[in-house]
Protein backbone atom coordinates (compact mmCIF):
# COMPACT_ATOMS: atom_id res chain seq x y z
CA UNK A 1 0.00 0.00 0.00
CA UNK A 2 1.93 3.25 -1.36
CA UNK A 3 1.63 5.53 1.70
CA UNK A 4 3.07 9.38 2.16
CA UNK A 5 2.58 11.29 5.20
CA UNK A 6 3.19 14.78 5.75
CA UNK A 7 4.23 16.02 9.26
CA UNK A 8 5.84 19.10 10.29
CA UNK A 9 2.95 21.72 10.12
CA UNK A 10 2.33 24.11 13.01
CA UNK A 11 1.56 27.76 13.58
CA UNK A 12 4.94 29.88 13.24
CA UNK A 13 5.18 34.00 13.36
CA UNK A 14 5.92 35.89 10.01
CA UNK A 15 9.40 35.95 8.67
CA UNK A 16 9.89 32.28 10.69
CA UNK A 17 10.61 28.89 9.24
CA UNK A 18 9.50 25.51 9.16
CA UNK A 19 10.50 22.05 7.52
CA UNK A 20 7.77 19.71 6.25
CA UNK A 21 8.37 15.97 5.94
CA UNK A 22 7.15 13.60 3.93
CA UNK A 23 7.17 9.87 5.04
CA UNK A 24 7.46 7.68 1.81
CA UNK A 25 6.39 3.57 1.99
CA UNK A 26 4.43 1.14 -0.23
CA UNK A 27 6.80 1.68 -3.73
CA UNK A 28 9.72 2.55 -4.58
CA UNK A 29 9.09 6.53 -6.34
CA UNK A 30 12.51 6.27 -8.63
CA UNK A 31 10.58 7.15 -11.95
CA UNK A 32 8.45 10.00 -10.26
CA UNK A 33 8.59 13.43 -9.77
CA UNK A 34 7.99 14.49 -5.53
CA UNK A 35 5.80 17.61 -5.50
CA UNK A 36 4.76 20.04 -2.68
CA UNK A 37 1.54 21.48 -3.17
CA UNK A 38 -0.79 23.72 -0.67
CA UNK A 39 -4.25 24.60 -0.44
CA UNK A 40 -5.88 27.94 1.12
CA UNK A 41 -9.08 28.32 2.40
CA UNK A 42 -11.30 29.05 -0.32
CA UNK A 43 -8.77 28.71 -3.16
CA UNK A 44 -7.75 25.58 -5.84
CA UNK A 45 -4.64 23.45 -4.89
CA UNK A 46 -1.82 24.80 -6.14
CA UNK A 47 2.40 23.80 -7.08
CA UNK A 48 4.61 24.77 -4.97
CA UNK A 49 8.18 22.82 -5.49
CA UNK A 50 9.49 19.42 -6.91
CA UNK A 51 12.01 17.45 -7.28
CA UNK A 52 13.10 14.86 -9.94
CA UNK A 53 13.52 11.51 -7.73
CA UNK A 54 16.63 10.27 -10.26
CA UNK A 55 18.88 13.84 -11.28
CA UNK A 56 17.64 15.70 -8.22
CA UNK A 57 16.47 18.66 -10.50
CA UNK A 58 14.15 21.28 -8.32
CA UNK A 59 11.57 23.55 -9.51
CA UNK A 60 9.82 26.21 -7.96
CA UNK A 61 6.06 27.87 -8.10
CA UNK A 62 7.42 32.20 -8.06
CA UNK A 63 5.97 32.56 -5.37
CA UNK A 64 8.06 30.83 -3.08
CA UNK A 65 11.22 30.97 -4.92
CA UNK A 66 14.50 31.95 -3.32
CA UNK A 67 11.94 31.16 0.27
CA UNK A 68 11.75 27.37 -0.23
CA UNK A 69 13.74 24.51 -0.36
CA UNK A 70 12.78 21.05 -1.58
CA UNK A 71 14.68 17.95 -0.88
CA UNK A 72 14.87 14.62 -0.23
CA UNK A 73 17.11 11.95 1.83
CA UNK A 74 19.49 9.68 0.60
CA UNK A 75 17.97 6.42 1.61
CA UNK A 76 14.88 7.67 -0.47
CA UNK A 77 12.55 7.48 1.97
CA UNK A 78 11.46 11.01 3.18
CA UNK A 79 11.14 14.17 1.20
CA UNK A 80 11.67 17.44 2.77
CA UNK A 81 10.31 20.96 2.19
CA UNK A 82 12.79 23.67 4.08
CA UNK A 83 10.31 27.36 4.28
CA UNK A 84 11.69 30.20 5.08
CA UNK A 85 10.77 33.86 5.43
CA UNK A 86 7.42 32.86 6.04
CA UNK A 87 4.03 35.13 4.88
CA UNK A 88 0.99 34.93 6.45
CA UNK A 89 0.00 34.24 2.08
CA UNK A 90 1.86 31.09 2.81
CA UNK A 91 -0.43 30.19 4.98
CA UNK A 92 -2.23 26.72 3.89
CA UNK A 93 -2.53 22.92 3.98
CA UNK A 94 0.78 21.19 2.32
CA UNK A 95 0.30 18.28 0.40
CA UNK A 96 2.93 15.92 -0.62
CA UNK A 97 2.22 14.32 -3.66
CA UNK A 98 3.81 11.64 -6.21
CA UNK A 99 4.08 11.96 -10.40
CA UNK A 100 5.15 14.47 -12.95
CA UNK A 101 5.86 18.04 -13.66
CA UNK A 102 3.91 21.18 -11.56
CA UNK A 103 0.22 20.50 -12.60
CA UNK A 104 -1.99 18.46 -9.82
CA UNK A 105 -3.75 16.39 -12.07
CA UNK A 106 -0.13 14.97 -12.74
CA UNK A 107 0.49 13.43 -9.55
CA UNK A 108 -0.97 9.98 -8.90
CA UNK A 109 -0.54 9.64 -5.33
CA UNK A 110 -0.89 12.28 -2.54
CA UNK A 111 -0.68 12.23 1.06
CA UNK A 112 -3.37 13.63 3.59
CA UNK A 113 -1.83 17.34 4.55
CA UNK A 114 -0.45 18.90 7.24
CA UNK A 115 -1.85 22.86 8.00
CA UNK A 116 0.91 25.92 8.16
CA UNK A 117 -0.30 28.69 9.70
CA UNK A 118 1.57 32.19 9.41
CA UNK A 119 0.65 34.34 11.72
CA UNK A 120 0.98 38.09 11.69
Amino acid sequence: QVQLVESGGRLVLTGGSLRLSCALSGRTFSRYDMGWFRQAPGKEREFVAAINWGTLSTYYADSVKGRFTISRDAAGNTVYLRMNSLKPEDTAVYYCAAGKGSSTGSYNYWGQGTQVTVSS
